[in-house]
């Protein structure tokens, strides 16, 4: 009777495993509705369901800390390489293996030790209304050239708790040093046209309405302005509005990105890697950026028609992606004494 049981449990056994659902546990902070078609066609393609949570990347990092070493997440997806760098210091992440990931992306869009990788890239660019600022007064203009005189009350940007401009100034300090930042930076947040206010979208519209001459603001915003998916009156504003790429003869325009590491704990690992490398896919990035109006991390993706009427042959700073975490204290430290706001 005993060994019948057993054999009972046993065929229970291989017959539920057989019929055990494949699926990928993702944390992302990435808010867009594209994303969920996205992990739809995951599933059908590779029958492995995502279950996904969707919140802001520092509520998802704490998290996945309270959870510990049970924490059920595969993947997380956060913005800006700041906000990974601070989970792979926080050793959340382990290594990504994988032969098509390493051939798909450059070596400056992949952590250290291939702990996290680029899903999206994003440019740090200035935004100006060709009616109130002449395109001869941004010719050669880099973002160290905004603290002149010339642009006293000029300027529009968000407060400094945001992590994009935290980004910018790191990427600043990686460059030029600290103490050169802290001396341009007094005179930058002189120019300020008004108090920091609103999002990035608010920055564009401010100079749409002339409340400011430029603006600076990730590249994206306008094209999902213009697409009409934030309203007619946003998709006005942004009719009016040119983009400038800064520092095209030093180091290159300000870039940054969304990316993801598999989880330290990931119950599902060979299933997440499979996730990753269909998202750095030609036919997942262009669905992508053809959504989001971000820049696709493949070289043979090319950018929306609306972003690539701006131009797509600007320089790209490469060479500050990694350093971004690593100097975002000192960026913090630096805006808070210079009261940035």
């Amino acid at each position: 009777m005993k060994y019948f049981l057993h054999i009972i449990i046993l065929i229970f056994s291989l017959v539920y495993s057989s019929h055990a659902v494949e699926e990928i546990n993702l944390y992302t902070s990435r808010h867009y509705e594209s994303d969920k078609e996205l992990y739809k066609i995951f599933e059908q393609r590779y029958g492995i369901k995502v279950n996904y949570i969707s919140s802001k990347g520092k509520v998802l990092i704490e998290r996945i800390k309270s959870e510990g070493e049970g924490s059920p997440a595969d993947v997380l997806i956060v913005v800006d390489a700041g906000n990974l760098w601070r989970v792979e210091q926080l050793g959340m992440f382990q290594e990504i293996n994988s032969p098509l990931i390493k051939e798909a992306l450059p070596e400056y869009l992949i952590g250290e030790n291939n702990m996290w990788i680029a899903l999206t890239k994003r440019a740090r660019v200035i935004f100006y209304n060709p009616a109130t600022t002449s395109k001869k007064d941004l010719h050669s203009l880099d973002y160290e050239d905004l603290s002149e005189l010339k642009w006293k009350n000029k300027i529009a940007i968000r407060s400094s708790n945001n992590i994009y401009n935290q980004s910018l100034v790191a990427s600043l300090i990686h460059r030029n040093g600290y103490d050169s930042t802290k001396i341009w930076m007094k005179k930058f947040i002189e120019n300020f046209a008004r108090k920091p206010q609103g999002n990035d979208r608010a920055q564009i519209i401010a100079v749409s309405k002339g409340e400011a001459h430029i603006a600076i603001a990730n590249s994206y915003y306008i094209g999902l302005m213009l697409s009409g998916n934030q309203g007619v009156d946003q998709q006005k504003a942004a009719a009016k509005i040119n983009i400038h790429f800064p520092n095209q003869k030093n180091s290159g325009t300000h870039m940054n990105i969304s990316g993801a590491g598999i989880l330290r704990n990931s119950p599902n690992y060979k299933n997440a890697v499979k996730f990753l490398e269909f998202l750095l896919s030609p036919e997942a990035q262009k669905h992508i950026i053809y959504n989001t109006f971000e820049y696709s991390v493949l070289e043979n993706v090319e950018p929306h028609p609306l972003i690539r009427k701006f131009g797509i042959s600007f320089k790209e700073d490469i060479k500050s992606i990694k350093k971004l975490g690593k100097n975002n204290a000192r960026a913090v430290r630096m805006m808070d004494q210079l009261k940035w706001h």
